[in-house]
C-alpha cells in the first residue's frame, strides 16, 4: 500500500516545484533566515498541491489511463486505491496546501488556490483543446513562479516569467510529441487532443520555443535586478549550461523515445550535472562578495 500511495502522490514530481525556489535564487536574499523560510513554505505548499492535483487526476482519468503502456499500471488505474480514496486525500492535500502556503504570506495561497482551480479546470475541459492543453500547463509553472517570488517579497522580472513560462511549453510540447510516438494509433484513446497534434508541427514548435527561451533568458541575466546587483553581465555566461540543457532534452526525445520531464530530469546523469553546474554557478556569481 505504501508503494501505491507513493505512485499516487508522486512525490519524484515535486522536482517541478524548484520553480518556486527561482526567485529565492535570483533575488540574492537567500541568506535572510525568514525570507528563506517562507519561500521553503511556499514550496512545501506547492508539493502538496500538486499530489491532491495528482490523486484528483487518476481518478478523472482512469479509464485513458489503463490505455496507456506505463500509466495503467497507477493506483487508481489498476483498482488498488478506490476513487472515492483518491478523491479524500485530494481534498486533505488541498486543504494543507492553503494553509501551509498562507504561512508565507496571501499571495502565496492566492496562487495555490489559483493553481489548484486552474488544474480542475484543465482535468474537465482544457485537457481536450488544442494548444490551450500546453498553455495551461506552463500557467501552473508561471503560478510557482509567482509564489515564489510573492513568498521573497521581490517583483518578478518580466524576462524570468518569459523565460519559465516558454520553457515550461517547450517541455509540454516535447511531452505531447512522445505521448504521439509511443502510444501511436492509440494515441487518442489515451489522451483525446493527441489526435489534432503530429510530430512534425510539434518538431516545429518545439524549435521556435527553443529560440524564445533562450533569448529570454539571455535579456533576463543581461537586464534585471538581479544583473544590475552583480554589476556586470556575469550572469549570461551561464546561458551554455542552459544551452546544453535544453539541446540535450531535445536530443533524448528524439533519440530515445523519452519525454516525461520529471523522468528525464531525475535519471538522465549529463543533463543533472548541467543543471547542477548552472545551480552553482548562478550562487556563486549572485552570493559572492562584490
Amino acid at each position: 500500500m505504501l508503494g501505491d500511495w507513493l505512485r499516487l502522490l508522486r512525490p519524484r514530481h515535486w522536482v517541478k516545484n524548484g520553480f518556486v525556489l527561482a526567485p529565492l535564487l535570483f533575488s540574492g536574499r537567500a541568506a535572510d533566515s525568514v525570507i528563506l523560510l517562507d519561500a521553503l513554505l511556499a514550496f512545501a505548499a506547492f508539493c502538496l498541491a500538486a499530489s491532491a492535483v495528482y490523486a484528483f487526476n487518476d481518478v478523472v482519468d482512469r479509464a485513458e489511463d489503463r490505455v496507456h503502456p506505463v500509466k495503467r499500471f497507477r493506483p487508481v488505474a489498476a483498482g488498488r486505491i478506490g476513487p472515492g480514496t483518491a478523491y479524500a486525500a485530494a481534498a486533505v492535500l488541498a486543504v494543507l496546501a492553503l494553509g501551509v502556503a498562507s504561512l508565507a504570506g496571501p499571495l502565496s495561497a492566492l496562487c495555490i488556490a489559483a493553481y489548484l482551480a486552474l488544474n480542475g479546470a484543465y482535468s474537465v475541459w482544457l485537457k481536450h483543446l488544442v494548444l490551450l492543453d500546453v498553455f495551461a500547463i506552463a500557467t501552473f509553472f508561471l503560478l510557482r513562479l509567482l509564489a515564489g517570488a510573492a513568498a521573497v517579497q521581490v517583483r518578478p522580472s518580466v524576462w524570468l516569467l518569459l523565460c519559465g513560462g516558454l520553457l515550461a511549453l517547450y517541455l509540454g510540447f516535447a511531452k505531447r510529441r512522445h505521448e504521439l510516438l509511443v502510444l501511436g494509433d492509440e494515441s487518442s484513446d489515451h489522451r483525446s487532443v493527441l489526435a489534432q497534434y503530429s510530430p512534425p508541427f510539434l518538431d516545429q514548435i518545439s524549435s521556435v520555443l527553443l529560440a524564445v527561451t533562450l533569448v529570454s533568458y539571455l535579456m533576463y541575466s543581461l537586464t534585471s535586478e538581479t544583473a544590475a546587483k552583480v554589476g556586470s553581465d556575469a550572469l549570461s555566461y551561464g546561458v551554455p549550461f542552459v544551452l546544453y540543457g535544453m539541446f540535450r532534452y531535445l536530443y533524448l526525445v528524439h533519440k530515445r523515445g523519452l519525454g516525461s520531464p520529471t523522468e528525464i530530469v531525475l535519471t538522465d546523469r549529463p543533463l543533472i550535472i548541467s543543471a547542477g553546474l548552472w545551480l552553482v554557478y548562478n550562487a556563486w556569481i549572485i552570493y559572492r562578495p562584490h
